[in-house]
């Protein structure tokens, strides 16, 4: 079940506010695009260090913010939270996995987001994905606005 959460909801961690405004403030880095949204990723593992972050564009004009996070590290994230400023995708064109699929094969198993894809580009599918699999979601909506600022001119 994803969760739509404030500041005092039981399952919000002490950090994960912090966390999920870097990944907002990782998406401001993002080359702009007219064609994809501007994002970012953060992924802690389960002692609460950061383990890798990432930005949408970052090495590539395909990277999406999770992916770029992904590729970065080889460390076994059982347990590990991915914080992204807009929902993993579900689908994807220009590359065979979507981040969804990415984060469930990594072995995080929470995914903290600020923003819920809106469907400009592609169905936004992945809360749905990482929920059938049986992650831990969170949706931080106080965050919104700071996720959507990098994106305005798609909006």
């Amino acid at each position: 079940m994803t969760w739509s959460c404030s500041a005092t909801w039981p399952g919000l961690g002490v950090d994960d506010l912090g966390w999920l405004e870097l990944a907002c403030d990782l998406a401001e880095l993002c080359p702009p695009s007219d064609t994809a949204f501007s994002v970012g990723a953060v992924i802690v593992g389960a002692d609460g260090r950061e383990i890798a972050r990432g930005f949408s564009r970052e090495n590539d004009p395909h990277d999406h913010a999770e992916e770029a996070a992904l590729a970065k590290t080889t460390a076994d994230l059982t347990g590990a939270t991915v914080y992204s400023s807009l929902e993993p995708c579900g689908h994807r064109a220009s590359r065979p996995r979507p981040c969804a699929e990415l984060i469930i094969a990594s072995g995080a198993r929470r995914v903290v987001f600020a923003w819920r894809e809106p469907r400009l580009f592609a169905e936004g599918t992945g809360a749905e994905l990482l929920e059938a699999a049986g992650m831990t979601l969170l949706e931080l909506p106080e965050l919104a606005l700071r996720a959507r600022a990098p994106n305005a001119h798609l909006l």
